[in-house]
């Protein structure tokens, strides 16, 4: 169910990517209880030019290793459950592939149930 976009700068090798994508997936699993197999995710890279954050917002030292990381879920979960997948999220990536921890930026996007198709054109959340 949920939706991830993760972008980056471009230069990373394949593994690192990949510790990304089962990172957050691991990290959904445990505290959101995301089911298995629930896996839609993507990665985009970008060129220097195209890639622009704020290096020091809000006190947080920040470097090119950025990693932008958008979920867009259903709007089923507590303030707590999301507070522990931001923890989560970081000790599984500050683990592998080694970010640190203030590069590391995570955006919920929540929305309706009834707003995702999983395919076959049917709402397969609404009973």
């Amino acid at each position: 169910m949920p939706l991830t976009r993760i972008s980056m700068r471009r230069g990373k090798s394949a593994a690192y990517r990949k510790a990304i994508l089962e990172g957050l997936y691991h990290a959904m699993r445990e505290t959101f209880e995301v089911p298995e197999h629930d896996r839609f995710m993507t990665i985009t890279e970008h060129d220097e030019d195209n890639f622009v954050y704020g290096a020091d917002y809000l006190g947080i030292q920040r470097s090119d290793d950025l990693v932008l990381i958008q979920l867009s879920v259903s709007n089923t979960r507590s303030v707590a459950q999301k507070q522990n997948l931001y923890r989560r999220i970081v000790e599984k990536l500050t683990a592998n592939p080694g970010l640190r921890p203030e590069d590391i930026f995570i955006n919920l996007v929540e929305v309706l149930p009834a707003n995702w198709s999983f395919g076959h054109g049917e709402a397969q959340y609404v009973r």
